[in-house]
């Protein structure tokens, strides 16, 4: 294959890649864009693998068919549940490529140097690139192996405890080792110290101890992120990975991974900020100070959770106009989505008006609920984001709440020691009547305390999400 069948093959990608993104926008065009990415990387990675001064085929055609392998396992037994700390764990892997990618692209510099002029004539591949470049060229592309690494090192153990809290294996409350925020500065500069006696000649071991500093970054920044701030963490560390992708892609000259890369990174960087902003919450003080630093004690709760049997929500249901749904990780736990649109779709046919209200950060992952939502057939139109329904609850007669904690929390705007003081929820005490569906009188993932369970209007409907909700549907008129 000619450089000019690869250059073309690889606009076509990034043509691909970009439509994909912007079809993702859209629950209707998901699925289209999900296939133009498919078709755009199954391109690249053709164009790629028989492009010229390309060899070992017997080792690329065994990596290919190990990872379609356990790509396929993976996929066909991890529930959209587990997707959060699946998302991480992949995240994990791009970081660890761009190290092993950064080591190798110096040992390769290194072995050409020491060839002479009749040795580097014979070279192929990334090989004859080095031999080839000027000396100004090669400090470049250590800027860029150091950079690739950097990054990949602290996306990898990132993406590792951002999975482990995910997954409960590791303690979602927030936590940092004496020190703080020094430990992660003081890593920071002995990483810009060793990237200038890199770039000046010394060896090997400079990249090798920045690895180390860049891991216990990756670490001990994630460890310090809370619970509640975990979606704005997976999407940023989506965005760490495209970067180490850049860079990677600088430094073996392959232009479609530094388009690639950069897509990925700057899409992560701003849906990172749009979650923060939607949090009301400043990024860098979701990434250097994680969630919940108070100043104060919390306001107390006074009251007691009452609770109400399926018997008594179906009543409210039968006498209700309006209804609004609020999903939550509660309802991906029970996987209880397709109890949830049957159930929507009974109450529609009894001429009721049925919608969902989604926060931007509900559940683990950006767009969680919405994907849980479409894979249950729930209509996209009766899907709406918090600003555009939150305004809706003074005037509806029944809202369920399907285990959310943090989204619906009037705290937020109550109580200004609350860790999630300021952040923009979904009002939904303002509703005639609120059932709160929810496994028992625990404070959930993040770990805050609820008004909302306590006050007049509301009722505890306790249960498994989806045991609960098919209680509902015999009953319903």
């Amino acid at each position: 294959m000619t450089i000019g069948i690869v250059s073309a093959a690889y606009i076509a990608a990034a043509v691909l890649f970009i439509l994909s993104l912007g079809g993702l926008s859209g629950q209707e065009s998901a699925k289209r864009a999900v296939w133009y990415g498919i078709v755009g990387m199954g391109l690249a990675v053709v164009a790629t693998v028989f492009g010229p001064g390309v060899g070992n085929w017997f080792v690329i055609v065994l990596m290919i068919a190990g990872g379609a392998v356990l790509g396929h396992y993976v996929a066909s037994r991890v529930q959209m549940t587990e997707m959060p700390q699946l998302v991480a764990a992949l995240h994990s892997f791009v970081g660890l490529a761009a190290v092993f990618i950064g080591f190798n692209a110096h040992i390769e510099a290194a072995n050409v140097a020491g060839l002479d002029e009749a040795a580097r004539s014979g070279l192929t591949g990334f090989a004859a690139i080095l031999a080839h470049k000027e000396p100004v060229e090669l400090t470049i592309m250590k800027v860029e192996v150091f950079l690739g690494v950097f990054i990949g090192a602290v996306t990898f153990t990132g993406s590792i405890i951002a999975f482990g809290k995910l997954a409960g294996k590791v303690d979602g409350k927030a936590k940092k080792l004496p020190g703080g925020h020094l430990l992660n500065a003081g890593a920071a500069l002995l990483s810009l110290l060793l990237l200038v006696l890199y770039v000046n000649g010394a060896g090997a071991w400079t990249l090798v101890l920045m690895t180390l500093a860049a891991f216990f970054i990756g670490y001990h920044l994630i460890m310090g992120i809370g619970g509640a701030d975990m979606p704005v963490v997976v999407s940023m560390l989506n965005s760490y990975s495209g970067w180490a992708a850049a860079a990677i892609g600088f430094t073996l000259g392959n232009d479609l991974l530094i388009v690639t890369g950069a897509l990925v990174g700057s899409s992560g960087a701003i849906l990172s900020y749009i979650m923060c902003k939607a949090m009301n919450r400043s990024f860098i003080s979701v990434i250097l100070g994680g969630f919940g630093t108070t100043t104060g004690p919390q306001m107390e709760i006074t009251g007691e959770q009452i609770a109400i049997d399926a018997e008594g929500v179906v009543t409210a249901l039968n006498d209700a106009d309006s209804i609004v749904i609020v999903p939550g990780y509660g309802m991906a736990v029970a996987q209880a989505q397709q109890s949830v649109s049957e159930l929507t779709r009974k109450l529609r046919a009894a001429g009721k008006t049925v919608r969902f209200a989604i926060h931007p950060v509900a559940g683990r992952l950006p767009g969680h609920m919405n994907v849980l939502l479409a894979e249950a057939k729930v209509p996209y139109d009766i899907v709406l984001e918090m600003d555009e329904i939150n305004d809706d609850f003074p005037n509806t007669d029944v809202v369920i709440v399907i285990g959310s904690n943090d989204i619906v929390n009037p705290a937020a705007q109550e109580d200004p020691n609350s860790p999630i003081a300021g952040m923009p929820v979904l009002e939904v005490w303002k509703a005639k009547q609120v059932f709160v569906s929810k496994r028992g009188q625990g404070t959930g993932y993040s770990g805050i305390e609820n008004p909302l369970f306590y006050k007049d209007n509301t009722r505890m409907f306790y249960g498994d999400a989806k045991k609960s909700i098919d209680q509902l549907l015999p009953a319903l008129a």
